[in-house]
């Protein structure tokens, strides 16, 4: 500390350099500010992602965060997006069943999960004057009873129609050579509507508009797998659901009775490279979003925290192991943020710089007074000048006087005038010593037959 105190101002120069330049390092390597943009890839319009995405949006944006909302088919073109550098999408809504491991190419980007954030239940509607003509008027309870209908499962980009197919597959009923499949999930749902399919297969939270719209068209039922058990023991990714009689619509007692069900989670799935302050972000809107209770979930179960398909990035298990950042209690989020990824650095540099407290501010009173101090010099001189026998009496008064007004234009703070008036004091009392030489030398000598004065 000694040592520190006693070092001069090129060594504690050099020392805020390093403080400076080790700030800049851990800046450029911490990054703990981020760029303030998300691309979402959400899903097909009036879908459930489509819906979440639209509701994530107000709420980043009122941390300060750009958001755009890129409309796709579904979950293979959202995943395709995410492992594409070049897309420029950070984040994206992946049906359960769509992300797996083995179907990720070499050069593909890595993809990691940030929870799941719904349920998404497998929803096959089907016409009843379908079943009436197809099904001698039974409604079908497993898809090898789908034999000869038309189905629709969704646009070719969507999760709807490979997970359909590989369910109809195991369950008996092999995908036709050309499977049905709409350019978007609107149109699927008009051509059912309107009697140009029979059945329309759609892996949707409950929420999403299209699903609400299904469940109260009249002639329009909903299919319940009786074998529901059965392909969630063969495909680890699904899970039985029951749709309660009279959910739907209690009045009407729609549905009339327990419909079981098979779904999947919808994962929120992000860039290996996306921010961890960007992540935090979405896990939080995740959270405001996802959290109220709903027709298959109780307050609170989503998000929660799943790596079945795709790896849960770390700052994701962070978030379901220790919650927010306490900072972010009593801190705007983007300033907790970064003293969070900043403190490991701050803390030492701080430790380091606490001599700084005693060295600058005895330097700022050295600096103001040097000011002052440094004209001294030139009144020295004046007065070593004036002692001498051949003293130019009025060359000095003429530097005497320069000096003077420049002293008049010193700039110091008010607690250091004290000192200009000294030195404006001293300046006059060499002044009458000046004045007072020039008199003496200018009275002429007594007569040599005067006595000299006793």
């Amino acid at each position: 500390m000694l040592a520190l105190t006693s070092a001069g101002p090129l060594a504690q120069a050099a020392l805020l350099g390093v403080a400076a330049l080790v700030l800049w390092v851990a800046w450029q390597v911490l990054q703990p500010t981020p760029v303030k943009r998300l691309v979402i890839a959400t899903g097909p319009e009036q879908g459930a992602y489509d819906d979440f995405a639209r509701r994530y949006r107000p709420l980043l944006q009122a941390q300060g965060v750009e958001v755009e909302l890129r409309a796709t088919q579904g979950s293979s073109e959202n995943l395709a997006l995410l492992r594409d550098a070049r897309s420029g999408v950070h984040a994206a809504f992946v049906q359960g069943g769509a992300a797996r491991p083995d179907a990720a190419g070499a050069d593909d980007a890595p993809v990691l999960s940030l929870g799941g954030v719904a349920i998404e239940p497998l929803w096959l509607f089907f016409r009843e004057d379908s079943a009436q003509r197809l099904s001698a008027g039974v409604a079908p309870e497993k898809l090898a009873q789908l034999a000869g209908w038309r189905i629709d499962t969704g646009p070719p980009g969507g999760g709807s129609g490979p997970l359909f197919w590989q369910l109809a597959e195991a369950g008996g009923l092999p995908a036709p050579p050309q499977a049905g499949a709409t350019v978007d999930a609107v149109g699927g749902v008009l051509d059912l509507v309107q009697g140009r399919v029979d059945a329309l297969a759609l892996v949707s939270a409950a929420e999403a508009p299209l699903v609400q719209y299904l469940l109260h068209t009249p002639g329009v039922q909903l299919l319940g797998m009786a074998q529901a058990e059965a392909y969630a023991r063969r495909f680890p990714f699904l899970r039985v659901l029951k749709l309660p009689r009279g959910t739907v619509d209690l009045a009407a007692d729609l549905p009339p009775q327990d419909l079981p069900l098979v779904a999947t989670t919808a994962t929120l799935a992000v860039r290996a490279d996306l921010h961890p302050a960007l992540v935090q972000l979405l896990l939080q809107t995740a959270h405001q979003v996802h959290s109220p209770p709903g027709w298959f979930q109780r307050g609170s179960d989503f998000p929660q925290p799943s790596a079945d398909e795709l790896p849960l990035a770390p700052a994701a298990d962070r978030y379901y192991r220790h919650g927010p950042p306490w900072l972010q209690q009593y801190l705007p989020f983007w300033l907790a943020n970064f003293v969070d990824r900043m403190w490991i650095v701050l803390l030492p540099l701080l430790a380091a710089l606490l001599p700084l407290s005693r060295i600058l501010p005895p330097l700022v009173t050295l600096r103001l007074r040097s000011r002052v101090f440094r004209w001294y010099a030139h009144l020295r001189a004046i007065e070593s000048a004036l002692e001498q026998p051949d003293a130019d009496f009025a060359a000095l008064r003429e530097r005497l006087e320069r000096l003077d007004t420049q002293t008049e234009n010193i700039g110091v703070p008010l607690s250091f005038t004290n000192e200009l008036y000294d030195l404006r004091g001293h300046i006059h009392l060499v002044r009458k010593r000046l004045l007072a030489r020039a008199a003496g030398m200018a009275e002429p000598p007594p007569a040599a037959d005067q006595p000299a004065a006793s």
